[in-house]
């Protein structure tokens, strides 16, 4: 079974960067889609970028574009998630996600069925 492990989060100033990572061991599947999500408390959890292992085009939250980046190292089964020009309203857990199946890139939760364990990001004032 495929585990995913996110690293990378931590406290930063509104307008700064981290870089999130998210390594997979087990089976991979190079067209299945991979996925960042966010839950701030309160909320619900939420689509924010994500492609496929391999090729298949990136998909971006409005909420981000322009500032996030999505990328992969599929030698190390990794996908990396750039966050420039950091807001306050991006705090939250940061979670990456693998489908179980080849297709396109899902912007919903229940179509992904590997789960990280998260990362916190928050980002102050």
């Amino acid at each position: 079974q495929v585990q995913l492990v996110e690293s990378g989060g931590g406290l930063v100033q509104a307008g700064g960067s981290l870089r999130l990572s998210c390594v997979a061991t087990g089976r991979t599947i190079s067209r299945v889609p991979m996925g960042w999500f966010r839950q701030a408390p309160g909320k619900e959890r939420e689509f924010v970028s994500g492609s496929q292992w391999s090729g298949g085009s990136t998909s971006y939250a409005d909420s981000v574009k322009g500032r996030f980046t999505f990328s992969r190292d599929n030698t190390k089964n990794t996908v990396y998630l750039q966050m420039n020009s950091l807001k306050p309203e991006d705090t939250a857990v940061y979670y990456c996600a693998q489908g179980g199946f080849v297709a396109p890139v899902s912007t919903q939760s229940r179509d992904y069925v590997y789960w990280g364990q998260g990362t916190q990001v928050t980002v102050s004032s």
